[in-house]
């Protein structure tokens, strides 16, 4: 793409970004700029550009208010101990926004394109990517996203749409380390069915789940986790986060995919199992087979895994019918985790090719 740039007049000041940096939370503070192409079927992917950041005009009748239509990532970027800024496998997020654009009928951004726009971006906000010392894990926090943006009240894929990335300051998920998350088991909602949205990364998919999130909250846990739709009895995945279980013979099991969403978190972290000696394998996962394999000592550890918060161990499973505790040990959980962060941050070779520099 030609990506034409027009800076912001007015930057964030030094002392004030010092202060955003120092404490950035997540999802409340932006940077400067923002970056837009958008799509027509005569013109393709056109007027490429970054922009200073500032809000969006959408006409009450964009297909998106109305129907749904779009779609959207998660990823990092990294300041690195040199100072220089990295980003996490952005061409596996590419590569998931190519099926959830054929999903949801959008027009394809291509890899190379995506990559590109992404590493402009925080090129242009580099100074938005958090330094950190030691062990610290603040980040900035990337936001691709597509949407329809046609003016057209009729149930048909849009024909223009708007492709546009956005950036906010990150700090660690967990302040004083990962502590295990406890789950509440939702029987009344499902996530997604066979055929439907559940592996692509659409907004409808987390409005769906809020409510039984609130289920969650209502019963003291912090996640909520949902069933297959059809037979109500296979783990699928929690409100925005993988599971992995890891059995008394160091081998692992993770919920197949079809219905959820492909993690780039949980990708890696099979290949990082994987390279450890586990044995990682991706099958349906019955709750019976949780709570009779925690009872047993079978299962030791219990674990998820997200853009977000990395990896954090499980607690407990709370269902109306009782409590499953939480395995006793969470060594290989922290051990996949460490591997992991110091990827992302340099501290540790990246053998995978995982990282992408961008300054």
């Amino acid at each position: 793409m030609q990506i034409s740039s027009t800076l912001t007049s007015t930057p964030t000041d030094d002392a004030r970004l010092a202060e955003i940096l120092a404490n950035p939370g997540f999802g409340t503070n932006f940077t400067d700029h923002m970056f837009t192409v958008e799509w027509t079927p005569a013109d393709g992917w056109h007027a490429a550009r970054i922009t200073p950041y500032g809000p969006i005009t959408l006409d009450p009748a964009a297909a998106v208010l109305h129907y749904a239509q779009e779609i959207f990532e998660g990823m990092k970027a990294y300041r690195h101990a040199d100072d220089s800024v990295w980003m996490f496998r952005p061409e596996a997020n590419a590569e998931r926004m190519v099926r959830s654009c054929h999903r949801l009928a959008l027009p394809v951004l291509e890899v190379p394109d995506f990559v590109q726009a992404v590493s402009a971006l925080v090129e242009v906000d580099q100074r938005w990517v958090p330094g950190n010392d030691g062990a610290g894990e603040k980040s900035l926090y990337v936001r691709p996203f597509m949407f329809a943006s046609e003016k057209f009240l009729g149930v048909r894929p849009a024909e223009h749409v708007t492709f546009m990335v956005i950036a906010s300051p990150a700090g660690a998920y967990f302040k004083g380390g990962a502590k295990p998350v406890n789950l509440w088991l939702t029987e009344e909602y499902t996530r997604a069915g066979r055929g439907g949205m559940g592996a692509a990364k659409t907004g409808g998919n987390y409005a769906s789940s809020l409510i039984a999130q609130q289920e969650a909250y209502a019963h003291g846990c912090d996640q909520v986790v949902f069933l297959d739709a059809q037979e109500g009895k296979y783990v699928e995945e929690l409100g925005g986060m993988n599971m992995y279980f890891v059995y008394d013979d160091g081998s692992i099991v993770t919920p197949e995919t079809g219905t959820i969403l492909e993690g780039i978190t949980r990708a890696s972290v099979m290949e990082l199992a994987g390279k450890m000696g586990h044995q990682v394998t991706e099958r349906r996962f019955g709750i019976d087979e949780w709570r009779q394999g925690v009872a047993e000592g079978r299962i030791v550890e219990i674990f998820a895994c997200g853009t977000a918060a990395v990896v954090t161990p499980v607690g407990e499973l709370r269902t109306k019918d009782g409590v499953t505790p939480a395995p006793a040990s969470t060594e290989l959980t922290m051990k996949i985790r460490d591997a992991l962060v110091d990827v992302q941050f340099g501290r540790a070779d990246d053998t995978f090719g995982w990282m992408h520099r961008v300054v």
